[in-house]
């Protein structure tokens, strides 16, 4: 039976430690890019995790911030709808994958068509797109004195949630570690997945 898409990030928090002891998982490290970012600093807040990785975590924003996010996503996904099995006439095309990523990522002309055209339609047919967006639009990441190590980490080039909440993820988390991804957007790993590989393996080992 499938399970409902945890929406809001203490909820996905509260599934994954009911999950993981059914996999034989014990205190494993997380890592996690914008709502899932969020969820690993839950994760870490609970002390469920060894360690976390936050790539670019939502909750950092105002009001007005996140209206601007999860707007453009919402946009984004509706030009995907539109498209249906067309998409590779937007993918197959430089400017089309600048119009199609450019709030996600900082380089969108580089990606290769295959990759891109494979991540539209998940855009167009994600089932918790618009639960999972109503709820983040109220999340506030709570400041707290992390129990095991914490990153977060920030794309300079980030158009959707900017460099400067990372300012404010300086002062909630002051006992984690924080780190810029300079060129990179808000989905680094897009940008430099050697870069972002480098960074999860020196974290798993901390």
């Amino acid at each position: 039976m499938v399970q409902p898409y945890p929406h809001r990030p203490r909820t996905g928090c509260r599934g994954h430690q009911r999950g993981s002891p059914q996999f034989g998982l014990t205190r494993p490290p997380v890592v996690g890019n914008s709502p899932g970012g969020a969820v690993a600093l839950e994760l870490a807040r609970t002390g469920a995790v060894s360690n976390a990785v936050a790539l670019s975590p939502i909750g950092l924003w105002t009001g007005p911030e996140a209206a601007y996010a999860l707007g453009s996503l919402r946009l984004a996904r509706m030009m995907a709808e539109s498209l249906g099995g067309r998409t590779a006439r937007v993918t197959g095309h430089p400017l089309g994958r600048t119009l199609a990523f450019w709030q996600l990522v900082a380089r969108p002309r580089q990606m290769t068509a295959q990759a891109a055209d494979a991540a539209l339609p998940n855009l167009a047919r994600s089932p918790g797109f618009e639960a999972t967006r109503r709820a983040a639009h109220n999340y506030r990441l709570r400041s707290f004195a992390p129990g095991v190590p914490v990153t977060v980490a920030w794309g300079t080039r980030d158009l959707l949630t900017p460099l400067h909440q990372a300012r404010r993820a300086t002062r909630l988390l002051p006992g984690a570690r924080h780190l810029r991804l300079h060129g990179c957007g808000h989905s680094p790993m897009s940008d430099d997945p050697a870069r972002v590989a480098h960074l999860l393996l020196s974290a798993s080992s901390s």
